[in-house]
């Protein structure tokens, strides 16, 4: 699809139009469904969380400017908002109650196509989670460029900060990350040179 067939039948043209809506769910389901797939591991808040992107794109295509980045990295940026607006919420509530009262029921093929994205994305989890000690800046824009594959331009736009703020950034990420893998690994040199305790035998001289 060119650009300027995306253009027309981007998040704005989405937002006016059901059926052009219908066609730009389709071409980015997948994509969405990931993102969030790497952010949250239950298959339910999955399946709300990833509604809720498209249902924003309703409300906020028309900020999509196609000359400043991708619609994926557009969506993205949503769907950032979206998985931070529901961490905020948990936290606040403490409690899952009302949700799970309001969620809507998944199916048995739901749920078992929901748990292999969970699966596949495993590992972007497990790299997320190496990230939590950065400042939220900084692991914002190195999750997106390292975990997402978007590119600095891309990051930059999904976060709504210039493309010079995300370098200096991820260059500020990439260096605490180099110090803490540096660190660890003079950890466990240390504890491998540890002298090996003798066994005990138990038996009396």
């Amino acid at each position: 699809m060119t650009t300027s067939t995306r253009s027309r039948n981007g998040p704005a043209a989405a937002a006016r139009d059901p059926e052009v809506f219908e066609e730009f769910y389709r071409r980015h389901i997948d994509a969405v469904t990931r993102f969030v797939a790497r952010r949250v591991a239950d298959p339910h808040t999955v399946a709300d969380l990833t509604a809720e992107v498209f249902l924003a794109v309703i409300d906020t295509g028309h900020t999509y400017r196609p000359q400043l980045g991708s619609e994926t990295a557009w969506l993205y940026g949503v769907a950032r908002n979206t998985v931070h607006a529901e961490r905020r919420r948990v936290a606040r509530e403490a409690a899952l109650t009302d949700r799970i009262a309001g969620r809507r029921l998944l199916d048995s093929d739901d749920i078992a196509r929901l748990e292999e994205k969970l699966a596949a994305e495993s590992e972007g989890r497990r790299a997320l989670a190496a990230l939590d000690g950065l400042p939220e800046g900084e692991r914002a824009v190195i999750e997106l460029i390292v975990v997402d594959q978007l590119s600095v331009s891309e990051a930059a736009k999904a976060l709504g900060i210039r493309q010079v703020t995300a370098r200096v950034r991820l260059h500020r990420a990439r260096k605490t990350l180099r110090a803490t893998t540096a660190a660890a690994e003079e950890t466990d040199a240390a504890a491998a040179r540890l002298p090996i305790p003798l066994t005990y035998s138990g038996r009396k001289a």
